[in-house]
């Protein structure tokens, strides 16, 4: 008996094309996608960036991709519906968008301690149970039948040998979902295996309970998971997987979705095993709990703290397929974590001429506006006006006047980046977000603004390092460019850096921009100024200079070094103590808001 030929690509697609409208109705007959793109050939997968699967999805163009070709190979061509209803029920159901995909894999990742590269492959197993188990209830369509069709590829494949731990889950899930027979799917190795049992029926119930909260269940699926991923993978090598594997780049794009930077209060605490969860076990655990659900623990390294490390959203970012470098993912991490405390950069007044005075006219060009032309006069010199050639326009000059005119106060912002200071790119940095904090707000209301990364020894230029905007600038890259830097050099920030921006011939500030000058540092400045050659001198002449004040935010106990303290303020500096680094973006949100507004630039306010 002879197999029947394989249908060919081009042969199906006239069958598929006809099943996407049916397809959409299985989920609401007034859905509405782009049609699908079929790829008949290698050449139209690598077009569509289609790998390690036969079909795929793309949250950034809402796209789903068919590789007919496989489809064909993998003898998958009667299951038409049930794999576009599929692919459509991940833009419908989950993921759906960028941002709940970012989550989904944020949660998963959290379920995953030691193997988080393996997120996106259990995230797409997750998303997969959940809507085949809606399409297999709610649409009539039988699921079943093509995961019988993958398992008759696999053990094509795979010959005699065992399929994974983690597959084997994944198949029994279903068995328990559908109520199909004892290894049907799973084959019978997995009701041998007790503990694949057991979490079979737990998969099932967490399917069930979590299926209209589904970002809650991510990271219990992820925890349930883990287990069979580190049997798989003793040496972190990727685990066996079905080829099915769709939404692993639904993400991958240019485009970074925000909101990502903070931790969500279920992010960790919803990384316990089901076995925990009373709502799926029907268990009250009281005060039996065991150690691991999720009782008592911190949403992230620090106690109570909420946001998501630096180096760590990198990860996700990266993992999620964000074609950014990680340089500018942290340059968007740390304008996402500032951007809830901008506000308007003050401004102080100066009087300007503003009184316009006629001075005579000029040509009309037709390409200016026609509201500029002298009819008067233009008619004066010839009553047919031939345009650019007899028009005219008025011409104006500038009167000095007394009508006062808000200019930005440009602002200078120097950062201890010595080795006692925080790497930004690992962690959160606070001077750092303050700094994005207030060089934003000017940015914002006009201003310009230059930063200095300074971690230099006094007298010591071998273990001195600094890094600078090239003078001020308007451009937000270059400030958050130089901002994210990190030198971890020295003790303390230079003053010798005050001397070049402001006193030397060729210092990059002008002398009409008045300028605040703002250094983040701790009690080190102090060795600075006094270890400096004429450091105090500098200081001092520098704030004199600049034209509009200066500022110190130490960190260090507000009663501490009292004589240097009262010092500082007299030649000119507002001293504000922080005992903790996060309170330094209080400060940087107070400083825009108050610090000139209604009182003046120079305003003697320290604490």
């Amino acid at each position: 008996m002879t197999k029947a030929a394989k249908p060919l690509p081009k042969a199906l697609l006239p069958t598929w094309e006809k099943e996407w409208e049916p397809s959409l109705a299985c989920w609401s007959s007034h859905l509405r996608l782009s049609k699908p793109r079929f790829c008949l050939t290698n050449k139209d997968e690598k077009a569509q960036g289609l790998t390690q699967s036969f079909a795929m999805i793309r949250l950034t163009d809402h796209a789903v991709v068919i590789s007919l070709k496989q489809v064909a190979e993998r003898n998958l061509g009667e299951f038409p519906r049930q794999i576009l209803a599929h692919e459509i029920g991940h833009h419908v159901l989950t993921p759906a968008d960028l941002t709940d995909n970012a989550k989904l894999q944020a949660r998963t990742r959290a379920g995953l301690p030691g193997r988080e590269q393996f997120a996106p492959y259990v995230a797409n197993l997750y998303a997969d149970i959940l809507i085949n188990d809606r399409l297999q209830r709610s649409a009539g369509l039988d699921m079943a039948e093509v995961f019988r069709a993958l398992n008759r590829n696999a053990v094509k494949s795979r010959g005699k040998g065992t399929p994974g731990s983690l597959w084997s889950l994944y198949l029994l899930i279903y068995e328990f979902l559908w109520a199909l027979p004892p290894g049907d799917l799973a084959g019978n190795r997995a009701y041998s295996d007790d503990r694949l049992r057991v979490d079979g029926d737990l998969g099932a119930r967490l399917a069930r309970v979590y299926s209209r909260d589904w970002l809650g269940g991510a990271g219990r699926f992820a925890a349930l998971c883990l287990p069979h991923l580190m049997a798989d993978t003793p040496k972190k090598k990727t685990p066996e997987l079905p080829p099915w594997l769709d939404a692993l780049k639904a993400g991958a794009g240019s485009s970074a979705p925000d909101g990502l930077t903070d931790l969500e209060p279920e992010e960790i605490g919803g990384a316990r095993h089901p076995a925990n969860d009373p709502s799926i076990t029907g268990l009250d655990l009281g005060d039996t709990a065991e150690p691991g659900d999720g009782a008592g623990q911190t949403d992230t390294g620090g106690t109570g703290s909420t946001y998501r490390p630096p180096s760590e959203y990198t990860e996700l970012m990266q993992a999620l397929g964000v074609e950014l470098s990680a340089e500018e993912l942290i340059m968007k991490y740390y304008r996402e974590k500032a951007l809830p405390h901008l506000i308007p950069f003050p401004k102080r007044r100066v009087f300007k001429a503003v009184d316009p005075v006629p001075e005579g006219v000029e040509p009309w060009d037709p390409s200016s506006p026609l509201a500029d032309v002298d009819w008067i006069e233009s008619l004066i010199r010839s009553p047919l006006p031939i345009p650019g050639v007899t028009t005219v326009q008025r011409t104006y000059g500038e009167q000095s006047g007394f009508e006062p005119e808000d200019q930005p106060v440009d602002l200078y912002v120097g950062v201890d980046c010595s080795g006692s200071m925080t790497n930004p790119k690992i962690d959160l940095s606070y001077p750092v977000l303050a700094s994005v904090i207030m060089t934003l707000s000017a940015l914002r209301a006009g201003a310009r603004a230059m930063v200095c990364l300074s971690g230099e020894h006094p007298g010591s230029p071998n273990y001195s390092r600094y890094a600078e905007t090239p003078g001020f600038v308007r451009q937000t890259k270059t400030v958050l460019t130089t901002l994210t830097n990190y030198l971890g050099s020295g003790s303390a920030y230079g003053v010798g850096r005050l001397k070049a921006a402001f006193l030397d011939p060729d210092a990059p500030h002008e002398t009409d921009r008045p300028t605040h000058i703002l250094i983040i540092t701790d009690l080190d400045i102090f060795m600075m100024l006094d270890g400096t050659k004429g450091g105090w001198s500098i200081a001092e002449r520098a704030v004199a200079k600049a034209g509009a004040g200066g500022t110190m935010v130490l960190h260090a106990e507000a009663n501490s070094n009292p004589s240097q303290t009262e010092q500082l303020r007299g030649i000119g500096y507002d001293v504000f103590h922080v005992q903790n680094w996060e309170d330094v973006v209080a400060f940087a949100r107070e400083f825009s808001r108050t610090l000139f507004q209604g009182q003046g630039a120079g305003a003697k306010h320290g604490r």
